[in-house]
């Protein structure tokens, strides 16, 4: 016998499960039955396609006893089993990087942490929830050995050598007392029927029945062992949609998503002809907690003929869709297709194709009948969604439809197609701000002349914005534009604008020789109204925020690209500084136009110091 330690994220996770899930203790029978059926699945795709496994006997079951007096439940499956090695991977562990920073994160808040826990899946950890005690005896197909795993949940687990005539996996709990109700026939039966009637393999209940015959003295009581088949033990999505209600589409999710919250919605799609196939997706009402992670887990599950052949295939479904949740089973593919076949299966890759287009029809009739829903999908979805539009370049047009941004104008979200029904009669572009806060996007000195004159700017907060967006030129062939390039205003400029222009020119050429190379160039500005100055981008150049994201992504040799400093002809510092020939005065001033207009664009000035004695100078000398 070995003792071992739990990972310390996995001690986390199991107290958080215990304390935080109560209400949710059921779940765990669910979580049992969804590991025996993915051990089953296991062992049949190998004993079809590995010579080394047709030989084992392929029995597929779960079979569940309970014993009320002694407090035990016991099930066990046919599956694949586990050595020594899988019981550490498995049981001891949390194998995911991105797992454990989740378990990091997660706080005392009973209520936060429980709908987090929803997103990560409880998975065999919930058994502790119920029981002091838990035993595990497995042994893994094509081998000699079994072993028993025993732990109280406390800290401690132990493995030592067991007997197990066959291959396959038995669970054996212990029930505390909160737990000992599960000791009971139709308690358990009814969990299955609501959880698990959908697992393809037959769940078979042990119970012991007892009969009274007879009356007075000569009654007699006989008990009988019994057992029935307690799930319907059919692949769920190959059955029709007629004879499916929502409240079985939705603990069918629950058990392949590990959510315990319903799905936003499914999609169940049955396709004959040239090739025969089902898919069954589900959006979730919550994105999962790995969505950002380069190490995310895809929530696709391949099936062949009602065979299960993975669920760890990120070819499945586009990066941009990969919160989507489901079943694709084909017809047509082989048994024994492999993971380099799959990446270049023509198959494949049309019903993925379908697909994708079957979630995109869905998204766009639900942005046309329920916005309200479709703008709750989008708080939780709309990164994702945004990064197809230069991942897909096929469906390019219909994902510019559905993606949103925020306004100057609106609350909340608004879509591209919005905007070009709220343009000004004369307004010819469609203008867009980027960095990194809504607030402070709003009030950007940037948006003045817009404002002044009701033209609506969208307002890009999102980290991926300014890339996604620097790729459209144009929407239903009405240019996009920034307001963070020196370009954008020359649509709004007027005769009074240029001759003023030609009026500053002194003050101009003053800034630029106290600043020097700091900037690319000086300009009177026609987009400010209040304030004296601002920064924006040559038109080549990327932007202030793209410069961050760029150096953020660890191109650590970009090129030092200087802004242009616009200012206010009509403001009064501009003006008090045409009129002053103080060299000293001249360079602070010029200086703090600069600096406050980085300041607003949220970009760290090199010497904070040197900004405060100017700004210090400048006070005193107004006093």
């Amino acid at each position: 016998m070995s003792k071992h330690k739990f990972q310390t994220e996995v001690n986390q996770l199991l107290h958080l499960i215990i304390h935080s899930l109560y209400s949710h203790k059921e779940i765990f029978l669910r979580e049992l039955i969804s590991n025996a059926s993915d051990a089953i699945d296991k062992l049949k795709y190998l004993n079809l396609t590995d010579d080394a496994f047709k030989k084992i006997k392929f029995d597929p079951r779960i079979d569940i006893h309970f014993n009320a007096k002694d407090s035990t439940l016991t099930m066990s499956d046919t599956g694949i089993g586990m050595n020594e090695a899988d019981l550490e991977e498995n049981l001891g562990t949390i194998a995911s990087s991105g797992t454990r920073d989740f378990v990091k994160k997660m706080t005392g808040d009973a209520k936060k942490d429980s709908n987090l826990i929803g997103q990560f899946g409880v998975g065999f950890y919930s058994c502790f929830m119920v029981a002091d005690r838990v035993e595990v005896v497995t042994r893994k197909a094509g081998e000699d050995k079994a072993y028993r795993w025993t732990s109280n949940g406390l800290g401690e687990y132990e493995v030592e050598p067991a007997e197990r005539e066959e291959s396959g996996t038995t669970v054996i709990l212990q029930l505390n007392e909160e737990g000992k109700e599960y000791a009971d026939r139709w308690k358990i039966e009814g969990i299955i029927k609501k959880y698990s009637n959908h697992i393809p393999f037959p769940i078979f209940l042990h119970y012991e029945s007892v009969k009274h015959e007879g009356e007075g003295e000569k009654k007699k009581e006989t008990r009988e062992e019994k057992t029935d088949q307690v799930n319907a033990a059919s692949a769920f999505w190959k059955r029709p949609k007629n004879d499916l209600k929502d409240e079985d589409y939705h603990e069918f999710y629950k058990s392949i998503s590990h959510d315990y919250e319903d799905p936003a919605f499914y999609i169940h799609t049955h396709a004959e002809g040239t090739l025969d196939y089902t898919t069954l997706f589900f959006i979730p009402k919550t994105a999962p907690f790995d969505m950002f992670r380069a190490d995310y887990r895809p929530g696709i599950k391949l099936y062949v003929k009602r065979v299960f052949i993975t669920d760890d295939d990120r070819d499945l479904m586009p990066t941009y869709l990969r919160f989507v949740r489901g079943v694709i089973d084909s017809e047509d593919l082989p048994l024994n297709v492999s993971r380099e076949i799959l990446q270049q299966n023509k198959v494949l890759m049309k019903i993925k194709s379908s697909s994708v287009k079957r979630i995109l029809d869905e998204l766009e009739a639900l942005k046309k009948n329920d916005r309200a829903k479709y703008d709750d999908f989008f708080r939780e979805f709309g990164v994702p969604l945004k990064e197809g539009l230069y991942q897909d370049f096929e469906n390019r047009d219909r994902l510019l439809e559905l993606v949103m941004f925020k306004s100057s104008k609106v609350e909340g979200y608004t879509s591209l197609g919005d905007y070009l029904s709220r343009m000004q009669p004369d307004q010819k572009s469609v203008y867009y701000i980027t960095g990194n806060r809504e607030e402070n996007l709003k009030n950007s000195p940037l948006l003045e002349v817009y404002r002044k004159k009701d033209i609506e700017v969208l307002v890009l907060d999102d980290e991926i914005d300014e890339i996604v967006i620097s790729s459209i030129d144009k929407y239903r062939d009405t240019e996009l534009k920034s307001v963070n390039r020196t370009d954008s205003a020359n649509d709004l400029k007027t005769d009074d604008d240029r001759e003023r222009e030609k009026n500053i020119a002194p003050v101009i050429e003053k800034i630029k020789n106290a600043l020097g190379d700091r900037i690319k160039d000086v300009k009177a500005s026609t987009r400010l109204s209040d304030s004296p100055s601002c920064i924006v981008a040559d038109e080549n150049d990327p932007t202030v925020k793209m410069q961050s994201i760029l150096k953020a992504m660890g191109q650590k040799n970009l090129p030092d690209f200087k802004p242009i400093l616009e200012i206010n002809p009509d403001h009064q510092i501009v003006k008090k500084l045409a009129d002053s020939s103080e060299e000293p005065v001249i360079e602070d001033i010029s200086f703090l136009l600069y600096e406050q207009a980085l300041l607003i664009e949220g970009v760290e000035l090199k010497s904070p110091a040197e900004f405060v004695k100017r700004l210090n100078r400048v006070m005193e000398k107004a006093l």
